[in-house]
């Protein structure tokens, strides 16, 4: 069965996409996503996202983004493993982070984007702007905040 296909599976958990930050966020958002993954017989599409600065020096140097990427990539296919869930990995770079996951979501064909959002203060937010906000706000398919698993 393709993915296009209108008989597939619809549930959120179908084909998500799932952004992962970091080797934390990765392991919290994957035990969170995964076992409503596996209950949809779903596989899972975990994106790092290497936000670039546009022309300005970026935050740090592409390849310690790289290896962060790996090591919570590496987090995300052992819990998969373990929960059954075939899972494929991308690492995209983009100067708006939520844009750059709509984006690949719309190029996977993804049934919704699934995270679990971090912490960080409303100032901070304010000032390097809200990347769960400005998915719910410009998505073009469900957006699925879940809870971490404490």
């Amino acid at each position: 069965m393709s993915r296009s296909d209108p008989s597939r599976d619809t549930s959120l958990f179908a084909r998500p996409v799932v952004p992962v930050a970091s080797v934390n966020d990765a392991e919290s958002t994957a035990r969170a996503a995964l076992p409503r993954i596996a209950a949809a017989s779903g596989e899972m599409v975990a994106l790092h996202v290497v936000e670039k600065a546009g022309g300005a020096p970026d935050k740090a140097p592409v390849e310690q983004r790289e290896e962060i990427a790996s090591e919570a990539f590496s987090v995300v296919r052992e819990l998969a493993a373990e929960a059954g869930v075939d899972v494929t990995t991308r690492v995209a770079y983009g100067t708006n982070v939520a844009d750059t996951i709509l984006e690949i979501a719309r190029e996977e064909d993804a049934s919704a984007v699934v995270f679990t959002p971090r912490g960080g203060s409303k100032w901070m937010k304010l000032l390097t702007g809200d990347v769960a906000s400005s998915l719910l706000e410009n998505a073009d398919r469900p957006v699925v905040a879940l809870p971490a698993d404490e």
